[in-house]
């Protein structure tokens, strides 16, 4: 008997390898399809081919008795790896024949990625940080040598990059600058500052955090400062990517973040913050946890592990944290009437006009 299961566990180890080679063809093929696709000038995503491949694999998988989902979650999978390779490829030959990049910030962590999506393009990335980094080497004399930059990219704490663009508006480089901070009301004065003087300033704000392989289906927000042809040459940073650009005022900008950064930070920070003052121990409540509670309870893990000074400043430093904080205070309040007053009525109105909000966002991805 344990001779036959040990023959069957070699067995497996050998269909193992089997997928596993036929996962390194696929991507093969892959790498070539997009070699043509680059020649040819067509996009890299292609969502009705890939529709038409999750179709044929679930019908293949009933067929062969196996459930729909996991072939669906398979081939999911080895398409998202397909494309993070198809997109490195192209973004790969978009040489810029080690062109000089300034990262002020660059051993932070979205710093850290703006310098691996550059140097993936050619760039030569030099840093400006108070912390070392063993990544890319350390500007000397930054200041004094402003000039020989192609890119400045602000990757500093919001307060900092305040400071850097005062500085860099007295140095005056004639390369493109443009910072990636979460907020623009702190920045506002100072960004507008340095278009009307001239020179080569835009903003973004990438929607994505520093672990982020693939940017299909991510945003990346420009917010036009005053300065067109530095929005544009930021703009085409990105265009070997899959990524989404949304242009935005710099009023728009924060208006939305207080809702898309702020609102959704702060009712994670008061979901811990209630579990973690109600006096039931956490290991408990994990023993009794529900679907929606542990998709909450990881969003929420999530949120806590971020940096708290940074989600201070998103909180604090925008001109428009007011009204989402006030309408999530006076929606709690309204839940806790309804369910006080015992009117089911209300509530289910409530739910219903959340339902049919939801559904429009449904509707448009």
């Amino acid at each position: 008997m344990t001779e036959g299961l040990g023959r069957l566990r070699e067995r497996l180890n050998e269909i193992d390898r089997e997928l596993l080679e036929l996962a390194a063809e696929r991507q093969q093929i892959v790498h070539e399809i997009g070699q043509v696709k680059a020649s040819r000038g067509l996009p890299t995503r292609d969502f009705e081919r890939e529709k038409q491949v999750l179709e044929r694999a679930r019908t293949n998988a009933t067929a062969l008795g196996l459930p729909p989902r996991l072939a669906e979650r398979i081939l999911t999978e080895l398409i998202s790896v397909s494309l993070e390779r198809q997109e490195a490829d192209r973004i790969a030959a978009s040489d810029r024949e080690g062109e000089p990049v300034l990262i002020l910030g660059g051993a932070g962590k979205m710093g850290r990625w703006f310098g691996a999506f550059l140097t993936s393009q050619g760039f030569s990335v030099e840093i400006a940080d108070t912390a070392e980094s063993r990544d890319f080497p350390m500007a000397e004399d930054w200041e004094s040598n402003i000039e020989r930059y192609a890119i400045i990219v602000l990757a500093t704490p919001i307060a900092v990059t305040r400071e850097m663009l005062q500085k860099i508006e007295k140095l005056r480089p004639p390369g493109l600058v443009f910072d990636i901070s979460s907020l623009k009301s702190p920045l506002r004065g100072p960004l507008r500052a340095l278009a009307d003087s001239g020179l080569k300033i835009t903003s973004l704000h990438p929607m994505f955090g520093p672990d982020t392989t693939l940017l299909s289906g991510r945003h990346v927000i420009t917010v036009d400062v005053g300065h067109a042809g530095a929005t544009r040459e930021a703009k085409a940073l990105f265009a070997p990517t899959m990524v989404e650009i949304v242009d935005m005022s710099l009023e728009d900008h924060d208006r939305m973040i207080s809702y898309v950064l702020g609102l959704s930070h702060a009712l994670n920070i008061g979901f811990f913050t209630a579990l973690g003052e109600s006096g039931e121990a956490a290991s408990t409540l994990a023993k009794l946890s529900s679907t929606t509670f542990d998709a909450q309870l990881d969003i929420a893990r999530r949120v806590a592990g971020e940096n708290p000074h940074l989600y201070f400043e998103i909180q604090a430093l925008n001109d428009y944290r007011a009204a989402p904080l006030n309408a999530l205070a006076e929606a709690l309040e309204r839940l806790r009437s309804l369910v006080d007053g015992g009117d089911e009525a209300g509530f289910v109105r409530l739910m219903e006009k959340g339902r049919a909000y939801l559904a429009q966002r449904s509707e448009r991805t």
